[in-house]
């Protein structure tokens, strides 16, 4: 775990001094965290008026900002239309040592998420540890989830919430457990809403699994505080933003804050994210990091092994892939490729290691195509830290030869005939693998029944100590 959380970090912290756009060392989102954790390490409030006012953004904003958003009171009070939990957590590196220190936090959160996987795979799931450190190691230390941490997003850690109230969800209900899954659930809201749809998931797949093992006590428990948090959520933005969501404080959504989602969006044209999410020339997963385009296949064999605990990875990826399909306003965005996506990529990070640990010959294969995505990011990261390149405006012309030689393997987003019929040969092959990994990778050669072995392994407790009956 150790070995490699650091290996994550310092991939991750490699793009520390990497510009975002030309003028500004952070951009669009980014500055809006920034402002409000230096106005909640100064002011210990969320006004980023006087931030705005004296121009404190300079450091790492030095072109005029874009506020996003406007006077809510007469007293000229102007909130970041942004969840408060990434700048309260970033309040004290912004304080002490600027936004260089934002990005270090991320970036050791990423080592600590990578960590946090690995423990999951091998005691919730019973890979290997030698294939889930090379498997998970390898595809942490790759974008997207590399990416964001340096990134000033809440990605990173609401992905690390995640994968802890797996963890947490996978094992038996002790005391201690219960207490630290429900402040994990009820946190993710406040990192962002649009985790919502997952953590809601999660929540009554847990709360199935307490009523299954007779533990009504321990449901009700759980059930009564996330509606008690819920509520306190819902009173606290319509005080302190005027709206049901942050949205409500922004400028872009001054007619409705549920624009977020899109003006008249067109759902069914979304569909199409389903592949492009992983295979889109330059927002896809697979074009950075080849070795994505195992999860298919892994994700069809993952389906019929069904190990214990199967539905607590399968069905939040599921749901957290569909908001970025239909919810998410868009998926080429100002942004590093794969946002929408990495809050919940680590699940899909475990059920590639349990279809490897059950297909040896891949490894060296799928670690040598995640090393192209390894270098993809280092590369990028250099050219944008010397000024030939910027991580959200054109990281698609970098000069990295992977990238560059894999790209033309794959449609672009334009709703041409031949990209979508391209786009469509691709999705026909996708579920070609999903089906192979089904029929072929899904053989449990040790169990005939819905759980493999090593699966006693999930009824570990996270912390050794009693259940509640």
């Amino acid at each position: 775990m150790l070995i490699v959380a650091f290996v994550s970090a310092g991939t991750a912290a490699i793009g520390i001094p990497a510009r975002s756009t030309y003028g500004a060392q952070v951009s669009v989102d980014e500055p809006q965290y920034l402002m409000t954790a230096l106005s909640l390490g100064k002011d210990f409030n969320l006004d980023i008026s006087d931030e705005i006012e004296n121009g404190e953004y300079l450091p790492f904003h030095e072109v005029p900002l874009n506020t996003q958003t406007f006077d809510l009171d007469t007293a000229g009070q102007r909130l970041s239309p942004h969840d408060p939990l990434l700048p309260l957590l970033l309040a004290g590196p912004m304080h002490l040592g600027g936004w260089p220190a934002a990005r270090a936090t991320l970036a050791l959160m990423t080592g600590l998420l990578a960590a946090s996987t690995l423990w999951l795979a091998v005691r919730r799931f019973g890979v290997s540890v030698n294939t889930a450190a090379w498997v998970i190691g390898s595809l942490s230390a790759s974008p997207p989830i590399v990416s964001y941490g340096s990134q000033i997003y809440p990605e990173v850690p609401a992905a690390l919430a995640i994968v802890l109230a797996v963890s947490l969800a996978s094992g038996n209900a002790s005391k201690r457990s219960l207490c630290l899954f429900i402040p994990l659930i009820a946190a993710l809201p406040w990192l962002s809403v649009k985790y919502l749809p997952a953590v809601a998931s999660l929540t009554i797949l847990f709360l199935i699994r307490l009523c299954r093992s007779a533990k009504q006590t321990a449901a009700i428990l759980v059930t009564t505080f996330l509606i008690g948090f819920g509520v306190i959520y819902l009173i606290a933005h319509q005080k302190i933003y005027g709206g049901w969501t942050v949205y409500a404080a922004g400028d872009h959504f001054v007619e409705s804050e549920f624009h977020v989602l899109g003006i008249n969006p067109d759902y069914w044209g979304r569909t199409r994210r389903i592949v492009g999410l992983l295979i889109d020339r330059g927002f896809g997963l697979i074009p950075w990091t080849p070795a994505f385009l195992t999860l298919p296949a892994f994700l069809g064999s993952f389906a019929r092994q069904r190990p214990r605990g199967w539905e607590l990875i399968l069905i939040p990826l599921a749901v957290g892939w569909a908001s970025a399909t239909w919810m998410a306003f868009t998926m080429h965005g100002w942004w590093w490729p794969g946002r929408q996506l990495v809050f919940v990529l680590p699940l899909a990070l475990v059920v590639i290691a349990h279809g490897i640990d059950r297909a040896q010959k891949i490894l060296v294969p799928l670690v040598a195509s995640a090393l192209i995505g390894t270098g993809a990011w280092i590369w990028l990261a250099v050219e944008a830290s010397t000024g030939h390149r910027t991580i959200v405006v054109d990281f698609q012309e970098t000069l990295w030869p992977g990238y560059r030689l894999l790209r033309w393997l794959f449609p672009d987003a334009s709703s041409s005939i031949g990209s979508l019929i391209w786009t469509g040969l691709w999705a026909a092959g996708l579920a070609a693998l999903v089906l192979y990994g089904y029929r072929s990778l899904g053989r449990n050669k040790n169990s005939g029944g819905s759980e493999s072995t090593n699966t006693h392994i999930a009824a570990i407790h996270l912390d050794g100590s009693s259940t509640i009956g």
